[in-house]
């Protein structure tokens, strides 16, 4: 392996607050206790706790939320010299609160991430990139970033960067707009090199319940290299020549939060190491390798509560 380069992630960073009454819904819940969130940014803070160099795209509101998200990634090293301050549009902020029954009380106030435009993107940081991410999880909804997101994943794919997609299914973000979701995730597949999606959007994209089938229409699409998470099974790989079920490590999960995305960070920290990525694609036993510690990483944060606190160091995983 060879030096690591960086890893450019474009999407949203936003606060989370979470209500610590537990099991009262948002109507009675009192007591909020407030996070950084956003896939991307849990994508990013894995990167450089690995020991990678991530960069994060996207745009916050200039108030105090948005300067709390900022310095929030500046602690751990992620480099924000793309982030926007916007001073039109506030802070996207999400409301959650976990219910007796488990379900969750969800309310989601979009902000300035949905603002983002082209004209507002570092284009050189852009080319120097090894790999570009793209995997928000509010991108593909309306607003003018839709257009910023599948505009920059077509560009960069034609100046030869690595494309990594995870469409990020949200359930609250896209009630009764899920044809829109499917249209839209197929946009992103059929340009990404690297697909990572989960058995239930696997099943959501493609309307199959049969893995086989669903990771062979993904390839047919264009992607090249895909991961299927099948929690505490492990991981589906598949580079079109080959797949297999990589298992995971048995852990006591406590707190779900941010594994997939503990997951993303993990394997593109690893392929961003690469002198050609490319090539790896069709080196099976390296995928494989990659994807057990990749695994081993999410698993890891499992066992932990919080995203971006639960990650773990390459020493803890190695």
């Amino acid at each position: 392996m060879g030096e690591n380069k960086s890893v450019v992630c474009i999407g949203e960073l936003l606060i989370d607050f979470f209500c610590k009454d537990t099991g009262d819904n948002l109507v009675d819940g009192r007591i909020f206790e407030k996070q950084a969130g956003g896939a991307p940014a849990n994508v990013c803070a894995t990167i450089v706790k690995l020991g990678g160099t991530a960069l994060f795209s996207g745009k916050v509101g200039d108030d105090p939320f948005g300067r709390f998200l900022k310095n929030t990634l500046e602690e751990i090293n992620v480099d924000t010299s793309m982030l926007v301050l916007d001073d039109v549009n506030p802070t996207t902020l999400a409301f959650v609160s976990l219910m007796e029954n488990g379900e969750r009380d969800f309310v989601f106030n979009r902000g300035a991430d949905a603002f983002l435009n082209e004209e507002e993107l570092d284009k050189e940081k852009l080319k120097k990139a090894a790999i570009l991410h793209f995997g928000s999880a509010t991108a593909l909804l309306d607003g003018p970033f839709q257009t910023t997101y599948l505009n920059t994943m077509k560009s960069v794919k034609k100046d030869g960067i690595f494309v990594s997609f995870d469409p990020n299914y949200r359930s609250d973000l896209w009630k009764r707009k899920k044809s829109n979701f499917i249209e839209l995730a197929k946009q992103g597949i059929a340009i990404a090199d690297f697909v990572k999606v989960s058995h239930e959007e696997l099943e959501i994209i493609t309307s199959t319940d049969d893995l086989n089938s669903g990771v062979q229409f993904l390839h047919q699409m264009g992607a090249s290299l895909i991961a299927v998470t099948l929690g505490k099974e492990g991981t589906l790989i598949s580079n079109n020549y080959k797949q297999e079920i990589i298992p995971s490590i048995k852990v006591d999960s406590i707190d779900t939060t941010g594994a997939g995305d503990a997951f993303v960070g993990a394997m593109l920290y690893q392929l961003a190491k690469e002198e050609a990525i490319k090539n790896v694609l069709v080196d099976f036993d390296k995928i494989k390798k990659i994807t057990y510690i990749s695994n081993k990483v999410g698993a890891i944060v499992c066992t932990r509560v919080g995203a971006i606190s639960a990650i773990p160091t390459l020493d803890e995983v190695i």
